[in-house]
């Protein structure tokens, strides 16, 4: 694991959003195609504000998903499919790939859905965000569908948060630990702590831990 540490956050947002930018125009050398994966929640928007205008790559051979969603519809204002069309794909970015792997109904056929994921597998480049609990995408520590997370050999996972919010899908950790480049923003010492102690623990008890040995964790106190 490498920890980047910034001044403040306005300087780390737009920092790592040149970094990614510059990952993917690397991959994009090498490849006809590159995946993106991102997540939704408060803290990557204004990365996504910046990236957008990367009128120098090639916005067009970039399939963009998101890490993990809520089973909301995407007009709600918890859908992290609406952040990423409102922020992400837009301006230059617009002429990126959306892949929505959500299912329309209540049903979630994680085989057929995974479907729509794995040919964009592995991940070129992942940005992951940490919950205070140490959870990534939406794969929690304590909840029923933990050891599925963890263990399933599909790049999904229906997920049940033990704190009785929504349902969602994520990408399971076999797809997480896959990407080929993998970063973590978080911000404040909360989360800083957060990190510490995952360092010492297993997936089990803090699921972030089963990325870091090889993601570049970017770090703002505020």
């Amino acid at each position: 694991m490498e920890l980047i540490e910034y001044p403040d956050a306005e300087i780390m947002m737009i920092d790592l959003a040149n970094t990614l930018a510059g990952e993917l125009e690397g991959h994009l050398l090498n490849h006809d195609t590159v995946s993106f994966a991102v997540p939704g929640g408060t803290t990557p928007g204004p990365i996504f504000d910046v990236l957008c205008g990367a009128k120098h790559l090639d916005w067009a051979r970039i399939s963009v998903m998101l890490t993990d969603e809520r089973r909301v519809p995407q007009d709600h204002a918890r859908s992290n499919t609406r952040l990423v069309k409102e922020r992400l794909l837009v301006d230059a970015a617009a002429a990126a790939n959306y892949v929505s792997y959500v299912p329309s109904g209540d049903a979630a056929n994680i085989a057929e859905l995974s479907k729509t994921v794995e040919p964009h597998l592995p991940i070129s480049v992942m940005l992951l965000g940490m919950g205070a609990d140490m959870h990534t995408a939406s794969i929690f520590p304590n909840s029923p569908d933990l050891a599925t997370a963890l263990d399933t050999p599909y790049p999904l996972v229906t997920v049940q948060p033990p704190d009785g919010l929504e349902p969602r899908i994520s990408l399971s950790m076999q797809a997480l630990k896959g990407a080929m480049s993998c970063h973590v923003v978080i911000i404040g010492a909360e989360k800083r702590e957060a990190l510490e102690r995952a360092k010492t623990l297993t997936p089990t008890d803090a699921p972030i831990a089963g990325v870091l040995a090889g993601a570049t964790v970017h770090w703002a106190e505020s």
